[in-house]
């Protein structure tokens, strides 16, 4: 199974948003998607119905239940907080060995595409010593990373890149989800990112109400699959 990582600069920068939509442009070519977004803080058993998990498991037609959700988040905490932080709250540690293993049963299944979401953004701490860009490098499939177009997400951005380029991991896209109210023109966002990006496609996402509308989309999905070798 080919995969992809969609991570982001941040939090609430688009990272299930965009997985949505990419899911349903790839179902769209006839593949089979699967998702996973291994651990998820700020999550409520009691009122998952619009939880990262049950959108991402809706976007490729598959019933939100709690078995479902469990089987492609394991590790849930309620506290809205950094996955090492959610787990102490709790009293628990997060196995960082652990969540690589999840992540490569997953690959290990039958299927044309996985989506690993991440948590939060690149550099976000599963404990002491493992952060996202930690599990990216150990499972070493391509990622997409996910920023807005709000006045200082140049930095974030060029921040993030900078990190991908340290460590030789691939970046398939980054995918610029506009910043709604955002003081800053999309346009002139990307071109600024061009000029140190190299060959990394910059993709601007209209920010909407669904995911529905693939051909926003789909660019994203011809760069994967051509990465991906289909």
């Amino acid at each position: 199974m080919s995969a992809a990582f969609i991570t982001a600069t941040g939090t609430e920068c688009g990272k299930t948003y965009l997985a949505c939509g990419l899911a349903a442009a790839l179902r769209r070519r006839g593949l089979k998607v699967a998702v996973s977004k291994p651990v998820i803080s700020g999550f409520r058993r009691d009122d998952c119905a619009g939880s990262d998990p049950a959108l991402l498991l809706a976007a490729c037609g598959e019933a939100p239940s709690l078995d479902a959700i469990a089987r492609i988040s394991p590790w849930q905490f309620e506290e809205p907080l950094s996955p090492d932080m959610a787990a102490r709250r709790c009293g628990k540690r997060i196995d960082f060995g652990a969540v690589v293993d999840h992540c490569r049963s997953r690959l290990a299944e039958s299927g044309d595409m996985l989506l690993i979401e991440g948590i939060g953004g690149l550099m976000v701490p599963f404990d002491e010593s493992h952060t996202v860009v930690d599990l990216i490098a150990a499972l070493a499939i391509p990622s997409i990373l996910v920023g807005g177009t709000y006045l200082g997400a140049l930095s974030h951005i060029l921040s993030a890149h900078a990190i991908f380029l340290s460590r030789a991991l691939p970046l398939a896209a980054v995918v610029l989800n506009e910043t709604e109210g955002a003081s800053v023109p999309v346009d002139e966002t990307r071109r600024s990112l061009a000029h140190f990006c190299g060959d990394v496609p910059l993709v601007r996402v209209p920010r909407r109400a669904a995911a529905e509308n693939t051909e926003d989309f789909d660019e994203v999905a011809t760069r994967l699959l051509s990465l991906c070798g289909g």
